[in-house]
């Protein structure tokens, strides 16, 4: 049996550590932005490459106060990758913004930079680029869009951490950044956080602000905040495992080679690197128009795998009824060239609106990817979808 994801055989070489990390928090009883948060960030920082790094209750958390920190006006709109986790598509919702739903590259996974003018408008303000699967979007092209055409750049980094883009961190590139700890993450805590990343100083102040009931230096609310904090045993732990996230990267990049190496079956797309040394392979993800059959093979030998994701955002319920809503108040459900495609009294979107986002839907396949995995394991997957 090879699970998919076993995190106490990935968190047991440091286990020891870890225990020790935490019994140190609760013996000292500062459980609140205490001296490991702050610990935390600045470390955090410095990795990637920036002046503020500023802890969250989780990474939708990061990317909400990201944008209300940006204060945009409602009704703004903001492109984002349509085969993104709907969690970036919730952080633009809680802000009363509009997500334009951008087709990604069928070859990347990230945003079609050939594309991405088709859905710039009047009311466009920012662009969120998803560094999925662990590998950095286009950014020369996606910078150079956002800034010719006046646009907030955000990353959504969640899935990379310690990612590299000619030299410069995931987290160095944008406005802002906002990374996700959840414990399955490159660098995952035992629960959940987040943290937001830049070089804006008023930026940085806005969003320590919000993430603690909008408080200022006197103590008292000056914005309208929330309750977002990262807390100090998840602090604690990431301090720990940080020091270990390049050799664990550097793991995933040679079991991310084995694979390509040993998987053969010509009914089997393999993911491409562009820069194999920068990529850092949250997921290893393959594509076949047989999904099913494959699944069901891998597990009759004992594999398990996962869909990074089933279902892409505009075909859940929640967007679905935002749609109708944003449609009466705006006349702009996603963009102008695709507001025609929807109708108010539909339940759901046509099903041909993100072709390329609803294939790849159907055909992606996770396998197997995390530094505890031996390549015994790894030779034994790669064999059994080649005998498939």
């Amino acid at each position: 049996m090879i699970d998919f994801l076993d995190l106490a055989e990935v968190n047991r070489p440091i286990a020891s550590q870890l225990n020790n990390a935490m019994l140190k928090v609760i013996e000292r009883g500062d459980f609140i932005l205490g001296q490991e948060c702050e610990g935390f960030e600045q470390a955090f920082a410095k990795y990637i490459g920036v002046k503020h790094a500023i802890g969250t209750g989780s990474g939708l958390d990061a990317l909400t106060l990201i944008i209300r920190a940006l204060d945009l006006p409602a009704g703004s709109e903001i492109i984002v990758p349509a085969n993104t986790y709907i969690a970036t598509i919730l952080a633009i919702l809680h802000n009363q913004c509009i997500p334009v739903l951008a087709e990604p590259s069928p070859i990347t996974y990230n945003l079609d930079m050939t594309r991405l003018a088709e859905y710039l408008s009047e009311r466009t303000r920012a662009v969120i680029a998803v560094h999925l699967y662990g590998q950095v979007s286009d950014w020369k092209a996606i910078e150079k869009f956002a800034r010719e055409n006046d646009l907030a750049l955000i990353e959504d980094a969640a899935q990379a951490h310690g990612a590299i883009y000619a030299g410069r961190k995931a987290g160095a590139l944008g406005d802002a950044a906002a990374f996700s700890f959840y414990p399955t993450k490159n660098l995952g805590a035992l629960g959940d956080g987040g943290m937001v990343t830049t070089d804006d100083d008023e930026l940085a102040q806005n969003i320590r602000m919000l993430r603690n009931y909008g408080k200022g230096r006197t103590g008292d609310s000056e914005l309208l905040g929330w309750n977002s904090r990262l807390d100090e045993i998840q602090a604690a732990i990431l301090s720990v495992k940080l020091p270990y996230l390049d050799s664990n990267n550097n793991r995933r990049r040679a079991i991310a080679r084995q694979y390509q190496e040993l998987i053969r079956h010509s009914s089997i797309q393999l993911p491409l690197a562009i820069e194999p040394s920068a990529h850092v392979w949250h997921q290893f993800v393959i594509r076949t128009s047989q999904r099913s059959d494959l699944v069901r093979h891998l597990e009759d030998k004992g594999i398990k795998t996962a869909i990074h994701y089933p279902v892409p955002p505009h075909q859940q319920p929640v967007l679905c009824q935002h749609y109708r809503l944003v449609s009466k108040q705006h006349q702009l459900p996603i963009s102008p060239k695709q507001a025609a495609r929807y109708s108010l009294d539909m339940q759901l979107p046509d099903s041909d609106i993100l072709p390329i986002t609803e294939r790849l839907s159907s055909e992606i396949l996770s396998l197997p990817m995390n530094a505890a995995l031996t390549d015994e394991q790894v030779r034994c997957i790669a064999q059994a979808i080649d005998s498939w």
